[in-house]
């Protein structure tokens, strides 16, 4: 039998184009399997390193933890709470502090503004993006400083007032003072 009449039919081409399919689905399989160790080794890493991060205890505290959820790895947002040379301790969502090492690579803005490591400034609320290292930090490639949150707390949502009469109208007004 000859080969070329072989690769030209069509059974041969099903079987390629099947075979391609599962190449590209273990492919994308493994880039799973591959950012999960990278969030759940940076988690392992924050936890047994917070004693020397944060001066907690040495056990650290998986205890804490929700549900097993994972921490964030590549960024953080919340406000600064400490500067010690190129370190940043933020305080971030639910309390939770974390350790941001910056460096000359990191990238600052303010606004539409470029500025330096040393105009961040103790309680600043900013936003970081960056990659984990194997001590459970988060080493910050660019940081965006936010505007303070209004006084009082956030803006509460305007609460539509909504009323459908008998005939089928809607009247609506926004009330403001709810």
């Amino acid at each position: 039998m000859d080969l070329n009449k072989i690769f030209q039919t069509k059974s041969f081409r099903i079987f390629i184009l099947v075979i391609g399919c599962i190449i590209i689905a273990l492919l994308i399989f493994r880039l799973g399997i591959f950012v999960g160790y990278k969030k759940a080794n940076f988690t392992y890493g924050w936890g047994e390193n917070y004693h020397r991060n944060f001066g907690g205890p040495k056990g650290g505290f998986f205890g804490d933890f929700k549900d097993g959820e994972y921490l964030d790895a590549h960024g953080v947002s919340g406000q600064i709470i400490k500067i010690d040379g190129s370190t940043l301790i933020i305080k971030g969502k639910d309390n939770t502090e974390k350790n941001v090492q910056i460096n000359e690579n990191t990238m600052i803005r303010s606004l539409n503004n470029t500025i330096q490591a040393v105009d961040l400034k103790v309680n600043d609320f900013i936003v970081i993006i960056g990659d984990a290292n194997n001590e459970g930090q988060v080493v910050a490639k660019f940081i965006r400083v936010l505007p303070p949150p209004p006084a009082g707390g956030p803006v509460p949502p305007i609460q539509p007032d909504i009323k459908v009469n008998a005939n089928n109208n809607i009247n609506s007004n926004l009330n403001l003072n709810k």
